[in-house]
């Protein structure tokens, strides 16, 4: 395995706040895989460990056959990391952000520019700009050419592309999918759904568990829950009951409609059309088909 994961556990504030819950992951060499999960889930917590910047209170973790606190110093080497903070130097340039990170790995940029080389061609003609008055897209492209100058062999990139645009979102995953060929290790957390898909295998991940681990396609093949779709002029007023209501087991909010399953998993399509009936003259009822979002939400409820 690439990275190898057991058991790790780690709390701020003296115990108080638990930010990861004996969380557990094999990632392959060469995969690409992805945390999901919402702010405060804990993927920066394990991100900082397995980057060697911060020690598990339980647990043990390995990249590349080293342990992340005997061999921090070998990590530190063969690993690029991008956390999820811009921290890049603002008041230097482009061309002298690469040239100090390539310096710092015992390099230089002229020797790896090959590496970066279809990332730095959007940079290029902005190499005298400063870091700081680069847009959110830039930045982006910026960091993962400095993750990128010393040819890791695993990669480590925290919530890349929160706060970015949709137009930059799509380019950088395009540019990890270029990657897959140098068989680059790609470890991604992420809060946004629609990116699984983007990944080999996930993690479903909420407050410092590990809830679910497959690929997007297996994690929504094993759901054998029923659900259904509620349509209605009166969302909130009809979201109010079914909350209260004594035969249905949840109830979601999705865009125009309400997801709900029943408590009776049996229940057809004409059982669930009955017991709607008298709760609104608008109200429309279909059988739907889970996505990752409705899986990852019945999954958070469950906890």
């Amino acid at each position: 395995m690439s990275i190898e994961i057991k058991n790790i556990s780690h709390s701020y504030s003296k115990g108080t706040i638990q930010a990861l819950k004996d969380v557990s992951l094999s990632i392959k060499p060469g995969e690409r895989f992805g945390i999901i999960g919402p702010d405060g889930a804990g993927k920066t917590s394990l991100f900082r460990i397995l980057t060697t910047l911060l020690l598990a209170d339980n647990g043990s973790a390995v990249v590349c056959g080293y342990d992340v606190v005997k061999d921090y110093k070998a990590i530190r080497s063969i690993c690029g990391y991008m956390p999820g903070k811009f921290s890049l130097y603002y008041d230097l340039s482009i061309q002298e952000n690469l040239n100090f990170f390539a310096r710092v790995f015992g390099t230089s940029f002229e020797a790896n520019r090959h590496l970066v080389e279809e990332i730095y061609v959007q940079l290029e003609p902005f190499k005298d700009r400063p870091a700081g008055k680069l847009s959110g897209g830039m930045k982006q492209k910026l960091a993962l050419c400095c993750a990128l100058i010393h040819e890791p062999k695993v990669l480590f990139l925290d919530e890349p592309t929160t706060g970015v645009d949709p137009v930059s979102r799509r380019e950088f995953w395009d540019m990890l999918d270029r990657l897959k060929s140098r068989n680059i290790t790609i470890l991604v957390s992420t809060p946004y759904m629609d990116e699984a898909s983007r990944c080999d295998r996930i993690a479903l991940m909420q407050d410092g568990k590990i809830l679910a681990v497959d690929s997007l396609e297996g994690i929504i093949a094993n759901y054998d829950k029923k659900l259904w779709s509620v349509k209605t002029q009166h969302t909130n007023a009809v979201l109010k009951k079914l909350k209260i209501h004594p035969e249905v087991a949840s109830s979601i909010p999705f865009g125009d409609s309400i997801h709900i399953r029943m408590k009776n998993q049996l229940a057809t399509f004409e059982d669930v059309r009955i017991t709607m009936a008298n709760m609104d003259d608008s109200l429309t009822v279909a059988p739907l088909v889970p996505e990752i979002e409705d899986v990852f939400m019945d999954l958070m409820s469950a906890q």
